[in-house]
């Protein structure tokens, strides 16, 4: 039983339950609405979208296992308390394990192009897991590029979805629906990859003893922390002027409830991390305002509902 809750641990299953409710709520709340009223059929729905979503977790549950692997020693330093593997987990277990889970990622994603009209998902879920290596392995001790690359593969998960029905309406000449998931996509996709990038760069801060002690460039390590908060806080007052034109957009379509629920469950939230920000000095700070931006991460892919309500 220890060693099941310690792997259930060791892939992060909040974040996979997290990625599993992104797509469906972006499938069902924002793309299907396109087809209503339309006697065009979708092609991400039932089966196939279930085969995408669990590629998806597979690949994303390797990604946590290979990440923890190549950073044992610094765990050591930064969370010496929350250590999986090795101390619970075996380390030749957990790379058996990332490759079982990988290649079953990539197997589904080549069926899914075998059975359906959807073309290059295989592909595009092996790029996936050789990036989540390399990312593991390599570019999260670079400055930057690592905390970019996991923002773009976070966005990803909603891209690929809207990828796999974008590509089919284009094939069979439908653009007005392909234009409107493509808007809706890049909307979700920009807001999922600037909030993830927030949240990585505030890990760094959070992480920066070990980071340091092991040689890792990372933000901190290299800029300093008081530069590091003003990255993230251009950011964030980035995200925040966003979303009011978004409001601001939403109200001239009648949109009240939605454009409520943005101020108070992500606006205001946004302020706040935005305060804390600066006068966060310790690890603990840094972790609180991480969890913020979890919050934020929640609240907004949620938000999506609105165009299910409001269609």
């Amino acid at each position: 039983m220890k060693l099941i809750t310690a792997f259930i641990r060791l892939i992060r299953w909040p974040n996979l339950l997290f990625i599993a409710l992104t797509q469906f709520v972006f499938v069902y709340c924002v793309m299907m609405p396109v087809f209503r009223n339309s006697n065009i059929e979708p092609n991400v729905h039932g089966l196939i979208f279930s085969l995408i979503c669990i590629s998806s977790v597979l690949i994303a549950a390797a990604g946590y296992i290979i990440n923890d692997y190549f950073d044992l020693n610094i765990d050591q330093v930064n969370k010496p308390g929350k250590l999986v593997v090795e101390k619970i987990i075996r380390r030749r277990s957990a790379i058996i394990w990332h490759i079982v889970l990988s290649i079953t990622g990539i197997a589904l994603g080549f069926y899914v192009d075998y059975t359906t009209r959807i073309w290059l998902l295989g592909f595009s879920n092996m790029t996936c897991v050789f990036l989540l290596f390399i990312y593991s392995a390599s570019l999260k001790r670079k400055f930057l590029i690592g905390n970019i690359l996991i923002s773009l593969l976070t966005s990803w998960t909603i891209l690929v979805v809207a990828w796999c029905e974008y590509n089919h309406l284009i094939k069979t000449n439908n653009g007005l629906h392909a234009d409107k998931i493509l808007r809706d996509t890049f909307l979700f996709a920009g807001f999922a990859f600037v909030i993830s990038l927030i949240r990585e760069v505030v890990k760094d801060m959070e992480d920066i003893e070990g980071d340091r002690k092991y040689g890792c460039k990372t933000m901190p390590v290299i800029w300093g922390i008081n530069a590091t908060k003003i990255f993230a806080a251009v950011w964030i007052v980035v995200l925040a002027g966003v979303l009011v034109i978004v409001q601001v957009y939403a109200l001239r379509l009648g949109w009240w409830l939605s454009v409520l629920y943005s101020l108070i469950l992500i606006f205001v939230p946004l302020v706040w991390i935005f305060r804390k920000l600066f006068s966060a000095q310790t690890p603990q700070d840094f972790h609180r305002i991480s969890s913020a931006i979890k919050f934020v991460m929640f609240t907004g892919i949620l938000s999506m509902i609105f165009f299910k309500i409001y269609s």
